[in-house]
């Protein structure tokens, strides 16, 4: 305890001289009374669902000229003035016209092209020979954009394939079968397996990745669906496993960069210099001390405190309000606090308590990581708002029936969400990923080249 009081009272003594470099902050205005905000709030009325008055505007986005198949021109005989007669032509002072745009449907959405297999009778020896389908022909009755629109529908819009079934009679006009659906599901899946190893090296190769897991079936049995994101990049692998070997598939055993995480203990095996722990996840662990009531809650609100703290200096950094090394001296108070009531917190008579802060105590130096090093968020959201999607499928179809399955949605979230992290399109490059392997050509590459 007498070496922990010293490094404290010299980490003290640091701040108070790093402090006085920090430029100074103008005072902060007062703040209402308690009586002035119930006035407020009886006052204030409920605020309405959708867009506010005075929030920006959102335009209809007209497309190009080359995107419009026709052009109705509606120009003006008389003058709506005098009823003189006006020119047909457009004259040099007259305004641009104004571009108004419809979209429809065609009656006709799907191109059938039928190949006709002609024979031909020999007039020599009197055989019949027939023609010969191309090889690409044959191979499917699916074209590739079609097939593709059909994955995106499962992989994005969480239709099931009925659904596509469905669909492609009732709206496209061109029935399929529901095996066929199946098939074309393990034919894209073939055609992706490149496109999510390139996605995979990448993320092992980034300097910051999240991580995150969440449930998932298979065959009825427990599965867990991993995946590991950066900025640019989503790899999605659904595995048996939720421990360190899944960790060391995803990343490789030697890890590069920064993980950032939640607690799970499968993620213990990083070294702490190279972790940043979920805030929004530790939040949540605060809130729970509030239930215990007694010394835990003051515990927990003290600790929230402390969290409110940390984010209203990460928005300001966020924001352009501060510099990474004003944001690293701002933030010694909090370390300071954190350290001090964690301390407090593993001195406490609830066993629930002591060992909370036994625990997270054990691992503090991975909660700011994000101070020292650019580029590292405090929470974990990017990779549990990249999940989201993944979980309401599984709600939709309560998992997979076999491995092949797996593979299809862990290759197809993956393609999928790394295309429009990249904001490129999805259909484009489904497409062309098929058409390559059906010729057995080199498949398209995944990640956007300078």
């Amino acid at each position: 305890m007498a070496v922990q009081a010293a490094e404290l009272a010299a980490l003290r003594t640091r701040l108070d001289a790093l402090t006085k470099r920090l430029p100074k902050r103008p005072p902060e205005p007062p703040k209402p009374t308690a009586a002035a905000n119930s006035t407020t709030t009886e006052a204030t009325p409920q605020r309405k669902p959708g867009g506010q008055p005075g929030h920006p505007p959102h335009l209809k986005q007209l497309l190009p000229r080359e995107r419009v198949q026709q052009v109705v021109p509606l120009v003006p005989t008389t003058c709506r003035h005098c009823q003189h007669p006006l020119p047909n032509e457009a004259q040099a002072d007259d305004p641009a016209p104004t571009r108004h745009q419809v979209a429809e449907l065609p009656p006709q959405l799907v191109e059938i092209t039928e190949y006709e297999v002609q024979a031909r009778t020999c007039g020599h020896c009197g055989r019949i020979t027939k023609a010969e389908l191309p090889a690409e022909v044959r191979r499917s009755t699916v074209g590739v954009r079609l097939a593709g629109f059909f994955a995106y529908l499962v992989g994005r819009q969480h239709l099931s394939k009925r659904g596509v079934e469905e669909l492609s009679e009732e709206v496209l006009g061109a029935p399929i079968a529901l095996g066929t659906v199946a098939n074309l599901e393990q034919e894209m899946s073939a055609a992706l397996a490149a496109a999510h190893a390139e996605a995979m090296k990448a993320v092992r190769g980034a300097p910051v990745k999240h991580l995150d897991e969440t449930g998932w079936k298979q065959g009825g049995c427990k599965r867990w669906l991993w995946v590991a994101a950066t900025s640019q990049v989503a790899v999605f692998l659904i595995h048996q496993l939720r421990n360190v070997t899944v960790l060391y598939r995803l990343l490789g055993e030697t890890m590069i960069g920064v993980l950032v995480s939640d607690r799970l203990h499968a993620y213990g095996h990083v070294p702490l210099k190279q972790r940043q722990l979920c805030w929004a996840h530790v939040k949540r662990n605060f809130e729970k001390l509030l239930e215990w009531g007694g010394k835990a809650q003051e515990l927990g609100e003290a600790l929230l405190k402390i969290e409110k703290k940390v984010f209203e200096l990460w928005h300001l950094f966020r924001g352009g309000g501060c510099t990474q090394e004003e944001l690293a001296l701002r933030m010694l108070p909090c370390q300071f606090d954190m350290q001090r009531e964690l301390a407090r917190g593993r001195r406490s008579r609830n066993r629930r308590v002591k060992g909370f802060c036994t625990r997270l105590g054990a691992v503090q130096a991975a909660l700011w990581t994000f101070v020292k090093i650019p580029g590292v968020e405090p929470t974990n959201n990017h990779a549990e708002r990249l999940q989201r999607p993944a979980v309401i499928w599984r709600k939709c179809c309560y998992g997979c029936s076999s491995a092949a399955g797996c593979d299809f949605v862990a290759r197809l979230l993956t393609v999928v969400h790394t295309l429009r992290l990249q904001q490129r399109p999805v259909l484009d490059f489904l497409a062309k990923a098929l058409q390559a392997h059906r010729a057995h050509q080199t498949p398209p590459p995944l990640l956007a080249t300078a």
